[in-house]
């Protein structure tokens, strides 16, 4: 083995320190790489399934964020239709108010037109009833009962309007 170039007891020599370098390594050191190793495993491990929980909570926080926004939507739909149906409320119960004073504003002109018009006639009549007297009077030049004339006079009108009625009636 010379004729190799290799000494024979300095390459047991070699073989021995390392298989005992070995063994001390093996009882003293591998234990703690694999330690360490194990260790590190495990954290990766803790650390993916906290990611992974972690995701699964952002999804559901996610998913939850996505349904109160839904009915968030649909609560404020719900408000503006409450708010329309407000407003076509308001509008219907003005244009009834409204109509309901434009009504009763022509019914009190119609009853002020109507009193104005009895109190014209009854002004004319007295107006007429005292042209008649005095017209009477210079006619036969006398004086007639003035009472007796307006009464007489009343009661041809009031016929005169009861023909009147009966014949537009």
């Amino acid at each position: 083995m010379d004729q190799l170039g290799i000494n024979l007891p300095g390459l047991l020599a070699q073989i021995v320190n390392f298989l005992i370098l070995f063994l001390i390594l093996r009882a003293v050191l591998w234990p703690r790489v694999i330690g360490m190793l194990d260790e590190r495993a495990r954290r990766i491990r803790e650390s993916m399934d906290r990611a992974a929980e972690l995701q699964q909570q952002a999804a559901a926080a996610q998913q939850q964020f996505e349904e109160q926004l839904k009915q968030a939507r649909q609560e404020a739909q719900e408000i503006v239709a409450r708010a329309l149906q407000t407003a076509d409320r308001i509008k219907n119960e003005a244009e009834v108010e409204a109509r309901q004073q434009a009504d009763a504003l022509v019914e009190r002109a119609r009853a002020e037109i109507q009193l104005e018009r009895d109190r014209a006639i009854a002004e004319l009549r007295r107006e007429f009833a005292d042209v008649t007297i005095l017209a009477a009077e210079r006619v036969i030049q006398q004086s007639l009962d003035k009472q007796r004339h307006l009464r007489l006079i009343e009661e041809v009108l009031a016929e005169v309007d009861a023909l009147k009625s009966t014949s537009h009636g």
